[in-house]
């Protein structure tokens, strides 16, 4: 060991440190979730942020002198105080699976590795929090469950997979995974974990590898969340009054949303709201319409009360939402009065947990079709909301086969850099 590490080790015990202490050390930013409200098919930049001669709606003046979005967002219009936009991203991939995967890891598909997602490295950067999951997704895939499989977290391991559970808003909503039958009691399980011990050590003295490790972990989770009755609070929207589930939307999106608000509450660091599933945003037909009459309201009403909701809550400060879905739409209209799949330039906003609220960051051109300034790549993203939450954005993990990756992989495989006009 070099002079300097021995001095940097005895320190730490001068300090009253261990190595145990060390390693426990978790990032102390001021943000400690994070809410993605995902915007599926990717909805049109200059008829929601980055109003354009190009759309048929006009730009409206928000609560920000100099700052106006589309008509369609009225009520997100009153609250641009809370909301930065970017309206300079540019990605990678053109159709669907291809900018959802970049959009979510920061890197394109490569058929020899599974990348982890955003959500997937917050978990494991920031640890589990009240015996809650860390990661979660709502709601899961019914069908292209290939998207779904871009959320997990790769070579991390399933330890950081998002607990993927059913649409909120269905009726007779529950978690079954949640709850003990009825003849079985919490003290039995408790019992029987013993006597599984017991039994066990003998082997495990034999045979030890890092399976059993991750099964130790799994099975620790699994128990805390079923023997902790404020986990299965946290998933029960009954406990909502009428008039917050009226305000969010009785439908997919305003309840995975609320879903959203109560698990951050309770611990969780990261969920993605995917109640806009199906495509929703993809707009090949009929552009006008859809964001108009399908689109934009729920958007509107859900994010805005969201961020009502964090704010009354104190929860506001400490949580990130990000409202983005994996590419925008063309500058010009097809055949069918739609847009197609626009990856160039496109527009997201975020506020919260430490990220300033009333500002934009980047410009496109006047038809909305290509960056002008402060070109913004995912990777950049990421790095803003990993000092957010006082994670080094810089870090890289190895995979298994030793090749290290980029937790804000930019493009060009540059490293990501935070955008510090938002913090």
């Amino acid at each position: 060991m070099q002079r300097r590490s021995f001095l940097s080790a005895g320190a730490l015990g001068f300090l009253g440190l261990n190595l145990a202490d060390l390693l426990r050390a978790k990032p102390n930013g001021k943000a400690q979730s994070c809410i993605l409200l995902w915007l599926e098919g990717g909805p049109s930049q200059m008829d929601t942020w980055d109003p354009k001669p190009t759309s048929s709606f006009q730009p409206i003046s928000t609560n920000v002198p100099g700052i106006q979005i589309s008509e369609l967002l009225p009520q997100l219009a009153r609250r641009m105080d809370r909301l930065s936009l970017v309206r300079s991203m540019h990605t990678r991939g053109s159709d669907h699976p291809q900018g959802t995967h970049y959009a979510i890891t920061g890197h394109e598909v490569n058929p020899a590795m599974q990348f982890p997602s955003i959500g997937s490295i917050l978990a494991k950067e920031t640890g589990a929090r009240n015996s809650m999951p860390p990661h979660v997704l709502t709601p899961h895939w019914e069908k292209a469950r290939q998207y779904e499989d871009y959320f997990r977290s790769g070579f991390l391991g399933p330890e950081y997979d998002p607990m993927c559970i059913p649409d909120p808003s269905k009726p007779g909503f529950q978690i079954n995974d949640l709850s003990l039958p009825k003849s079985v009691s919490a003290a039995a399980v408790e019992n029987r974990k013993s006597f599984l011990q017991m039994i066990d050590r003998r082997y495990r003295t034999m045979v030890e590898g890092a399976e059993h490790a991750q099964m130790d972990g799994f099975q620790t989770q699994a128990t805390k969340m079923l023997l902790n009755p404020a986990v299965r609070e946290a998933f029960d929207l009954s406990k909502e009054s009428d008039k917050l589930r009226d305000r969010y939307g009785r439908d997919a999106v305003g309840q995975s949303a609320l879903m959203a608000r109560r698990l951050v509450e309770a611990g969780t660091r990261f969920v993605t709201a995917a109640g806009f599933h199906s495509n929703s945003w993809d707009t090949h037909a009929k552009n006008d319409e859809g964001h108009r009459d399908r689109l934009c309201p729920p958007l509107d009403r859900t994010l805005s009360t969201l961020l009502d909701d964090l704010k009354d809550r104190g929860l506001y400060d400490s949580t990130i939402v990000l409202a983005m879905g994996e590419f925008g739409r063309t500058p010009f209209v097809n055949n069918d009065r739609g847009r197609d799949h626009w990856p160039n330039c496109w527009s997201l906003a975020i506020g919260g947990g430490g990220i300033a609220g009333g500002r934009v960051v980047g410009a496109s051109d006047a038809d909305g079709a290509q960056v002008v300034s402060r070109a913004t790549s995912m990777g950049d993203l990421f790095a803003t909301i990993y000092k957010a939450f006082g994670i080094d954005w810089t870090k890289e993990y190895d995979t298994p086969i030793g090749r290290p990756i980029k937790i804000a992989n930019s493009l060009e495989d540059q490293t990501g850099q935070p955008l510090n006009e938002l913090l």
